[in-house]
């Protein structure tokens, strides 16, 4: 501590130097919260392509996932094998020589012998050819609906990585701007201990130096965090594994300083939330792809049982022929023969067999029913606990912002005027200092978890279609949320 009295004003004037320079880190990492206008990265970078914008990666994670395009394929194989389903099958053409004698093998010997030419052609059972069809159809329709789905949550996943990463890289930022600080406090107690004109101990020496260290660690712990984020997301930025390098996918990858914009969540699913109208919240959850891809395969079931009831149908078949015979040998003609008829098969066992198969098809269908339910009273329960999750991170932040910051910061500045003044501990200002980053540290990660949250609940309104879910960013980049100053989600009256 600073108690010789030649050196004192000397030591005072340099931890005045530091307050002055924590006072700028602070502000510096106060400003790194602050929006940057994309336009203000530098043109190298954005030539380079070196950084990645949030609506960037969600662009690049839909057009590149593979999904999609599996799911288009399967689309198409179905509504192929849906038309193919509705034809009747291909008639029966058949060719025999009939009624040859044996003892001579003389095809003008008996009147009986022909050569016999015939065509048969089966139907369906009833409607079963159509019923068929409208299956298959109705079940490829649950593809652009999956697809819708796939894309909401794609959006998501890459969104909560991309929030993840950014989070990691600011707080990389600020950890980075306050190890200047500790660097200058560590070679200020060092001096002051080698020149032995100060009776600084050499526990604060080893305390300074224990607490770089620990920054350096947390710096090692958060960049390894941030290259483990980069490699999830990879996954849906690369259109296959060789392609990395077409978007700099490597350690110079950087994300903006800007937090982007989300907007508010659909009015409807907020009112519905403040309201606890839950009755109308699973009305319009139902309208959720995800749960209209359920509701196609119950309509398909209930085709499935259409079909089943064809089974107790009869199936009718028509066959002609035509049989030519030869003149006798005594050169008198012999008239050639013309066969029509009509067959069918008699559904008469109907126990074991057509009963059988209707039952199954309506137990599933039933079974497709209680599955809707349960996703739906899903999506109900995960609504209600991401806006939980968001109300208690809104009073954190209000706790945050009105005391918790204002107090750490004065904690350290009293802590740095109280040890200048030869009134406190070297290691009470280290310790207040590594509180106050701290509670910036948890200040970022409370409004990445807000923005993270309001992504999630953005999911849940893909099947609003007054409110489109693929725009959660905001075109504006000026405004509450770009600064950090995140609004309450709007609920059309007061929380």
């Amino acid at each position: 501590m600073c108690t010789h009295k030649a050196t004192k004003p000397s030591c005072l004037v340099l931890f005045l130097a530091l307050a002055l320079l924590h006072a700028t880190v602070f502000k510096v990492s106060a400003d790194n919260l602050q929006a940057m206008p994309h336009n203000q990265l530098g043109q190298q970078d954005k030539q380079n392509h070196r950084y990645l914008a949030l609506r960037r990666a969600l662009e690049l994670a839909v057009k590149n996932d593979p999904w999609l395009k599996g799911s288009q394929f399967q689309q198409d194989a179905l509504l192929a094998n849906s038309m193919a389903a509705s034809e009747l099958p291909n008639p029966v053409l058949s060719l025999s020589l009939a009624n040859l004698p044996t003892d001579g093998f003389a095809f003008d010997q008996e009147p009986m012998t022909q050569i016999k030419a015939g065509v048969s052609q089966m139907f369906g059972r009833g409607d079963s050819l159509a019923i068929k069809r409208e299956q298959l159809e109705r079940v490829a329709m649950r593809q652009p609906l999956l697809r819708q789905d796939r894309i909401a949550g794609t959006q998501v996943q890459v969104a909560l990585l991309w929030f993840d990463l950014f989070k990691f890289q600011q707080s990389i930022a600020l950890i980075e701007n306050d190890r200047a600080l500790f660097e200058q406090l560590f070679e200020a107690v060092q001096a002051s201990y080698a020149s032995a004109l100060n009776n600084v101990r050499q526990q604060d020496i080893v305390h300074a130096q224990l607490e770089l260290t620990r920054l350096e660690d947390r710096l090692t712990q958060l960049r390894l965090q941030q290259n483990m984020t980069k490699g999830q997301l990879a996954q849906w930025l690369v259109e296959h594994e060789f392609s990395a390098r077409s978007i700099n996918f490597d350690e110079t990858f950087i994300l903006p300083e800007q937090a982007p914009n989300v907007a508010n969540i659909s009015p409807q699913l907020g009112q519905f939330i403040k309201q606890r109208d839950y009755t109308q919240l699973a009305q319009y959850v139902s309208q959720h792809p995800r749960i209209q891809a359920i509701e196609q395969s119950i309509q398909a079931s209930q085709s499935g049982i259409e079909l089943a009831e064809q089974g107790y149908k009869a199936q009718w078949g028509v066959n002609a022929s035509y049989a030519y015979r030869a003149d006798e040998p005594s050169g008198r003609s012999r008239a050639d023969f013309f066969s029509v008829g009509v067959s069918l098969d008699l559904p008469l066992f109907t126990q074991n067999a057509q009963d059988q198969t209707r039952a199954a098809a309506i137990s599933e269908a039933e079974a497709l029913k209680t599955q809707k339910r349960l996703a739906i009273r899903a999506m109900i329960s995960e609504v209600k606990s991401l806006f939980a999750g968001y109300q208690g991170l809104q009073q954190r932040q209000s706790l945050y912002t009105q005391s918790l910051l204002v107090q750490m910061h004065e904690q350290a500045e009293t802590a740095l005027s109280a040890y200048t003044n030869n009134d406190g501990d070297f290691s009470d200002v280290v310790i207040a200092r590594i509180d106050d980053l701290n509670a910036r540290i948890d200040m970022l990660g409370i409004k990445t978890e807000l923005l993270k949250l309001r992504v999630q609940l953005h999911y849940y309104s893909a099947g609003d279609n007054s409110h489109s879910s693929h725009s959660f960013i905001s075109a504006s980049t000026a405004d509450d949320i770009a600064n950090w100053q995140l609004a309450p989600i709007s609920l059309g009256g007061d929380l």
